[in-house]
This record gives structure tokens, C-alpha cells and sequence, in this order.
């Protein structure tokens, strides 16, 4: 089965709301099994805008990344994460295959 991920871009306009989010969301993605690749650090941006955090959540399958985000729980908390962040998530599929991509 392949894992999912989250893939999310953003930049802080209101460091008290995103700090109320980031409160939240360690519970949340604990309970989902979620787990973080990448959580800031250096970054290029090399086509497209910069921005200033750069987040990759690992999952064991796509269904769990997805029951994660609509997860009344997320959503909740996710409240303070767009009212403190300019941001970006796109949730997808890892790949399995031998191929490149």
C-alpha cells in the first residue's frame, strides 16, 4: 500500500494564530500516525514563489493523510493555521512502482 503525504507551503501573517495551530496539530497527527519529512529548514525556491516554511507529512496509506485533513479535529484547528498563514496543502499519493517517474 502506498503512504500518503502532505505537502504544504506557508508563509506567517499572524504569529499568534499559527502558534495556536501548531499547539493543536501535534495531538492530531500523532492520532493519525502522521510524521514529519521535512518541517522547515533551507529551502530554493526554484520554479514558482518562495515561501517560508516548507512541510512534508508521511502516512502509512493515502486514506489515512486524507482521513487526517477532514478529520473534525484538523479542521478545528486548522482554523488558526488560515487565519495565521498565507498557505498551500496538497495531499497525494506516494509511489510504489520500479519505474522512474
Amino acid at each position: 500500500m502506498a503512504k500518503g503525504y502532505w505537502l504544504a507551503r506557508l508563509t506567517v501573517t499572524d504569529q499568534p494564530n499559527y502558534a495556536e495551530y501548531r499547539k493543536r496539530n501535534e495531538k492530531i497527527f500523532a492520532k493519525f500516525g502522521g510524521r514529519f519529512i521535512v518541517r522547515g529548514g533551507k529551502a530554493e525556491a526554484a520554479i514558482g514563489p518562495k515561501r517560508q516554511h516548507n512541510v512534508v507529512l508521511e502516512f502509512a496509506s493515502y486514506e489515512q493523510a486524507v482521513a487526517c485533513f477532514h478529520s473534525p479535529t484538523y479542521q478545528e484547528a486548522s482554523q488558526f493555521l488560515t487565519k495565521g498563514c498565507d498557505v498551500d496543502i496538497v495531499i497525494c499519493e506516494g509511489y510504489e512502482g520500479t519505474q522512474p517517474a
